[in-house]
């Protein structure tokens, strides 16, 4: 594959160098400018990698998208792999390829983007490569390392028959936010921005770790249903789900599929022992974030998911999200 530039791309990685010698912190050694970088994670934990590719076209669109929105969805993505498993961030690595001519604004508005989300959680960029993109669309592919006290991650085969079923924050706000760029519409001056910024719920999965409140996890990445089905094969369980209890997010109302299917929320799905209902009832946020109650865990049967409405009728639930099909 061809490369940018020598000048382009040196100089490019000397702006991403600079940029982030001033955000060296934590568990990093050694940063940008060896072959490798170099990280201490804490005495007694484990390290938790996780990789996203961010294909234009496919993640990000140009023309829907702000570069900053691109910069801070590409890191959101991978953190909220981490925030799934209660890790705490070490270190991100970012492999970038952009077409030739690309815009040096929209460049430095992607890192600017990328780099406030960073600052925010206290991650540094400890690395990564540039290339030419061999087509007219860019790649950019994060990787997180992250640790947890070894043996202790949450995970996504560990629920148990009569476990209750909870959900962070509310649901179907980027798909909504999503139809709305797609309509032409311009984002609104104010109020949140599921879809053009997502909010990874790092500081929550480190709560449920923690206070050793979840059986196990997974954030909602590919839609509500489809990321359930996740979690009841890897559990080797089904599950029921009422409808009537679902958060559905304010852009989303009136539309109960987006909060089923639509993806790209990045809230956390987990179980807990339903010996915790009333403290879970009662304090109902962890970290300052809302979380519900919206149905079980049951032993593995057919259907594998049930959906229950206001009235108390059951029917079968389809995984309806997002499916990463190659043609």
């Amino acid at each position: 594959m061809k490369k940018t530039s020598r000048g382009g791309e040196l100089a490019l990685i000397e702006t991403i160098r600079r940029a982030s010698d001033a955000r060296a912190m934590g568990r990093v050694r050694l940063g940008i400018g060896d072959d490798c970088a170099i990280l201490r994670p804490p005495s007694g934990h484990e390290v938790l990698v996780t990789t996203d590719l961010c294909l234009e076209g496919r993640h990000f669109r140009r023309d829907w998208h702000t570069a900053e929105s691109a910069g801070h969805r590409c890191l959101a993505r991978g953190l909220s792999d981490l925030g799934a498993m209660g890790a705490r961030p070490l270190a991100a690595f970012l492999s970038l390829a952009l077409p030739a001519g690309t815009d040096g604004k929209w460049t430095a508005g992607f890192f600017r983007g990328l780099r406030k989300l960073a600052d925010e959680v206290a991650v540094p960029l400890a690395g990564g490569d540039t290339a030419q993109s061999p087509s007219e669309h860019i790649l950019a592919d994060i990787v997180l390392i992250g640790s947890a006290p070894a043996g202790e991650a949450l995970r996504r085969s560990t629920a148990h028959a009569g476990d209750l079923i909870y959900v962070t924050g509310r649901l179907g706000g980027s798909a909504a936010e999503l139809i709305s760029l797609q309509n032409g519409a311009e984002p609104a001056a104010k109020g949140e921005h599921p879809q053009l910024f997502p909010v990874p719920r790092l500081a929550v999965g480190e709560a449920l770790l923690r206070r050793r409140l979840a059986t196990a996890c997974i954030d909602i990445s590919d839609g509500l249903s489809t990321d359930l089905k996740h979690l009841c094969e890897a559990s080797g369980l089904s599950a029921e789900i009422d409808l009537s209890r679902l958060p559905v997010h304010p852009l989303a109302e009136g539309r109960i599929e987006l909060a089923l299917h639509g993806g790209e929320d990045y809230e956390l799905l987990f179980a807990a022992k339903p010996s915790l209902r009333a403290g879970l009832k009662m304090r109902r946020s962890l970290a300052g974030v809302p979380v519900t109650q919206i149905g079980r865990f049951i032993e593995r049967g057919r259907p594998l998911m049930v959906q229950i409405d206001s009235h108390g009728s059951r029917k079968r639930l389809e995984a309806g999200g997002w499916e990463h099909t190659f043609v």
